[in-house]
């Protein structure tokens, strides 16, 4: 069993009016087979997560530690990460001009991997995995995400994740802009990842509507770059009815002095 644990992370970005702290000590354990929920209001510093396990070079690790089975996953690159198993399915994935999507892929999996995969069973196993997610041939000769939906970067994001094999995928709110078809196809590629790799899952969202479809073993509600309550599935439930109101007020800065 391979772990991802999180220890007293503090993660800042700079911007236009200086350094300004987002993560504020994220302790987070997260073992193969297991999916964890991370819920929050707007701001919270949930992608911020994301894209520091990911190595992200707009945000600096000011303090705290990511290992992957004891290795110091932040003194990797990002294609060191990759390699070692961690896989991030982006909310914004990027536009990659004149690189099709066949390409991308077969060269994805060769860096991953280390060595190029066989041709036949490659293709086999593409056309198995976009079938799986409602995908058309064609799309396969189409430019990464140029000109894709909503919806089509979002199954993408899902194929990567069926052919990559990765030990854990962090999924930022990966349910935004899809309908209720399409999410329901999204949710079923990462459950057979899952269920085909034992894929330990991060899955950052708003809403408990893929939590129907993704049962999360653990829900971690994040509020001003830290963990505020954790539970199991009920807690979701709980923000459904609760919304986040309660952790807002506590989580209100007392004034200087006070």
């Amino acid at each position: 069993m391979s772990v991802l644990e999180i220890r007293d992370l503090h993660v800042s970005v700079e911007t236009e009016q200086g350094t300004k702290p987002i993560l504020r000590g994220v302790d987070l354990t997260i073992r193969t087979g297991e999916t964890h929920a991370i819920m929050g209001p707007n701001g919270s510093g949930k992608s911020t997560l994301a894209y520091t396990i990911a190595g992200h070079p707009k945000y600096t690790v000011d303090s705290g530690s990511i290992t992957l089975d004891g290795e110091d996953v932040l003194a990797m690159s990002v294609d060191e990460r990759a390699r070692a198993g961690l896989f991030l399915a982006m909310q914004y994935p990027v536009e990659i001009p004149g690189v099709t999507v066949t390409n991308f892929l077969r060269t994805a999996k060769t860096a991953v991997d280390g060595e190029a995969p066989a041709i036949r069973g490659w293709i086999k196993d593409v056309r198995d995995s976009m079938k799986n997610l409602r995908m058309e041939p064609a799309f396969a000769e189409r430019n990464v995400n140029e000109g894709f939906s909503g919806g089509e970067k979002k199954r993408h994001e899902i194929l990567q994740l069926e052919l990559l094999k990765p030990q854990f995928a962090v999924l930022d709110e990966t349910d935004s802009g899809l309908d209720v078809d399409a999410l329901k196809i999204v949710s079923e590629g990462v459950n057979r990842a899952k269920e085909n790799t034992g894929l330990g899952v991060l899955l950052i969202t708003h809403y408990t509507r893929i939590l129907r479809y993704i049962k999360p073993d653990f829900v971690h509600v994040f509020v001003a770059g830290k963990i505020a309550e954790q539970g199991g599935p009920e807690l979701a439930d709980r923000l459904e009815n609760e919304g986040y109101d309660r952790f807002l007020v506590d989580a209100v800065v007392a004034p200087e002095g006070a």
